[in-house]
């Protein structure tokens, strides 16, 4: 990539679009702190509990990274991990290890006692700090880690033995140089929901975060100084600290933070009617939900959204068109990858195709492929490939799996897309969700969102299973609309709808009506559970 050096963005730094933009010496605190020669005293995160200035947050980010460093002897490149909701705590420490030259470890609060044993083993992390409403997640592994001796906590500590936040940052300067790393020094560790296997730790450098918010929040979404973000996907997920921390801090644009539980589709909508955000980083089944809420649009205000975004899975044809009925929104669908940190498809602003993940963002090449490596024409399946600054380089002590994944200076995402004439690309499926029909590869996706056409269908999600002979064939798990009850003579209608408007042989040979499909804690459906 090549990309030349543009004019000053609003917080007065170059705009950063290639990795040799930014100096050798580089710590990605200034992803906050550029904002104190410009805004210092504008609101840059409102919550329920705390509302903070820019100054504000970088003296409390600074304070945390003296009380690492001097309480706790944390050197450059140490592993911290960072176990809370989302709140002003989560943000401070996640930016005051950086700024101590740490790396910020940020696991999902809705992991097993198992998962977090093995996160915290994997990564060695030797100071965990935990917020106390979560203490009970750790309490019975935190005895066994080979590597932990402090933990810190946000409240009040139940041991004697633990430090509390206000411990930690007490007495420490409000403010403190930077630690000097390498722009390619490891700065954040997330890992990945676990569905396919252990954890995996995907790590990404100092470079990474402005890079990834220059190319695709400034540049191809046009976040400003003027927004406020807000966001389905919580922190600890990259979608989450991306859209709604990194991105608009990037910009000198403020967050809203809400520990609230964001499956609850009226934990969102009021907090968008409290907060007026100005963008939403919602998930497709964050916009189902709250489109299930009888006469949402009038019951909250959601006037200030000037632009709402989903990601994490593909979002259906008709939850599009029904959000855009009923609020005059469209929404802007796009893919990224923990392992790549930002989004590299996107439609834009106004130019949207319902079902369609956009164009590649500039500063990104993506490529789609057969099995043997050779891209396929326009209109053809194949598996999509990604080649930019921002990916990671491997996946931590998970050789064999990184060798597969990450190919050179491509990353192979594992999704199978095709792009139409016009270059947008269409989401077909996993590569290892892909179901062989008579010999014939079938998309899931396709049925899926052939089936939520169906007046009586609310949510669905298709997988393989044998029939009688051991054969695969497609099978069906719907949730239907309020006031539709399931019986055979609907499963047999729902069967007898996709035949019509799909290839015969593509059809469900089974309808299972569920309350709920299984989703994960990042909201996506989790097809290992249906199988």
């Amino acid at each position: 990539m090549s990309f030349a050096v543009a004019e000053p963005t609003r917080s007065g730094a170059a705009a950063v679009r290639r990795a040799a933009d930014l100096p050798p010496t580089y710590n990605a605190v200034d992803v906050l702190e550029r904002n104190l020669r410009a805004r210092p005293d504008k609101v840059a995160l409102l919550s329920p509990a705390r509302i903070l200035t820019f100054r504000e947050v970088a003296t409390e980010a600074s304070r945390v990274a003296g009380g690492l460093v001097h309480k706790l002897g944390v050197r450059p490149g140490e592993l911290v991990c960072i176990l809370a909701p989302d709140c002003a705590e989560w943000v401070t420490c996640f930016f005051g290890v950086i700024k101590a030259g740490g790396v910020a470890v940020t696991p999902s609060t809705m992991l097993t006692a198992g998962d977090l044993a093995f996160i915290l083993n994997d990564c060695r992390a030797r100071v965990l700090i935990v917020d106390d409403s979560l203490l009970h997640a750790i309490a019975e592994v935190r005895g066994g880690q080979r590597y932990l001796e402090h933990v810190v906590v946000i409240g009040a500590p139940d041991r004697a033995s633990d430090l509390d936040y206000a411990e930690l940052v007490a007495g420490e300067p409000g403010e403190l140089a930077a630690s000097p790393t390498h722009r390619d020094d490891l700065c954040m560790l997330n890992y990945s929901s676990g569905t396919t296997g252990e954890p995996k730790g995907i790590p990404h450098a100092h470079k990474d975060l402005p890079l990834s918010a220059q190319l695709y929040a400034v540049d191809a979404m046009g976040y400003c100084e003027l927004d406020r973000t807000a966001s389905v996907a919580k922190l600890f997920f990259t979608y989450g600290s991306g859209g709604n921390l990194i991105y608009p801090w990037y910009a000198g644009a403020s967050i809203v933070l809400t520990p609230a539980p964001s499956r609850v589709a009226a934990n969102v909508l009021e907090g968008i009617d409290r907060f007026k955000p100005t963008i939403l980083h919602g998930v497709p089944t964050s916009y189902a939900s709250m489109l299930a809420v009888d006469g949402f649009p009038d019951a909250y205000d959601l006037s200030s959204l000037r632009l709402c975004l989903s990601a994490g899975e593909a979002l259906p044809p008709s939850v599009w068109h029904a959000w855009k009925e009923q609020t005059g929104q469209e929404i802007v669908e796009g893919i990224g990858t923990t392992e790549n940190l930002a989004l590299f498809l996107t439609n834009r602003p106004g130019d949207v195709r319902p079902g369609s993940c956009g164009r590649p963002v500039p500063g990104w090449e993506v490529a789609i492929v057969d099995d043997e490596g050779h891209p396929v024409p326009p209109g053809e399946t194949g598996n999509l490939m990604v080649r930019g600054e921002t990916a990671a380089l491997s996946y931590l002590h998970q050789y064999e799996r990184s060798r597969q994944v990450f190919r050179g200076e491509w990353l192979a995402t594992g999704d199978r897309y095709y792009a139409d004439e016009d270059g947008f690309h269409w989401y077909v499926g996993r590569a290892d969700e892909m179901l062989k029909v008579g010999g014939i590869w079938v998309s899931p996706i396709e049925i899926e969102r052939t089936l939520a056409r169906h007046e009586s269908v609310a949510e669905c999600a298709v997988v393989g299973a044998p029939d009688s002979s051991g054969l695969v064939k497609p099978k069906a798990f719907v949730v239907l609309r309020p006031g539709r009850s399931g019986s055979e003579e609907l499963a047999r209608e729902l069967i007898d709808y996709c035949a019509t408007e799909v290839a015969a042989f593509k059809r469900p040979r089974w309808v299972v009506f569920l309350d709920e499909l299984p989703r994960g804690d990042t909201g996506k459906i989790q097809r290992a559970r249906l199988r």
